[in-house]
C-alpha cells in the first residue's frame, strides 16, 4: 500500500473501528499526521507565533482516523483494541504499542477478519 492509498484509507475509514489495517497503511497515515503536525505548528508559528488556531484543527481533524487505524492495527496482531489503554502508562505503555504496531499481521483470517494483504497463510501451514 502506498503513501498516498494509506492516507485514502485512513479518511475514508475513520469511523471504521472494525476489521484489521496493514502495518503500511497505519504508518504511512502516521507519518502524515506528523508532517500535517510540522506543517501547522510552522504556519501557527509564523502567524501567531506560538501553536495556535492550525495546530488544533490539524490535530482535531486527525484524531479519530488515527485511533481507528490504531484498532484496526491491534486487530491485524489478533489483539482487542482494549490495548490502546495500556498507553495511558507513562513510558512502558507507548513501548508496549510500539511493539504491537510494529509486528507483521497475524495469519489468515482471525476474528476480526481477513487478512488485509489478501493472502491466507493458514493454507499453508
Amino acid at each position: 500500500m502506498g503513501f498516498v492509498d494509506a492516507i485514502k484509507s485512513g479518511f475514508s475509514n475513520y469511523v471504521g473501528f472494525q476489521g484489521r489495517a496493514r502495518r503500511s497503511e497505519y504508518w504511512f497515515f502516521y507519518l502524515f499526521y506528523i508532517l500535517v503536525s510540522f506543517v501547522t505548528g510552522f504556519l501557527d508559528g509564523l502567524i501567531f507565533g506560538t501553536t495556535g488556531l492550525f495546530t488544533i484543527v490539524g490535530i482535531l481533524a486527525l484524531l479519530l482516523p488515527m485511533f481507528a487505524l490504531g484498532f484496526r492495527r491491534l486487530h491485524d496482531t489478533g489483539r482487542s483494541a482494549w490495548w490502546l489503554l495500556i498507553g495511558l502508562i507513562p513510558l512502558v505503555g507507548f513501548i508496549v504499542l510500539l511493539v504491537f504496531y510494529v509486528q507483521d499481521s497475524q495469519p489468515g483470517t482471525n476474528k476480526y477478519g481477513p487478512n488485509p494483504k489478501g493472502v491466507d497463510t493458514a493454507v499453508f501451514e
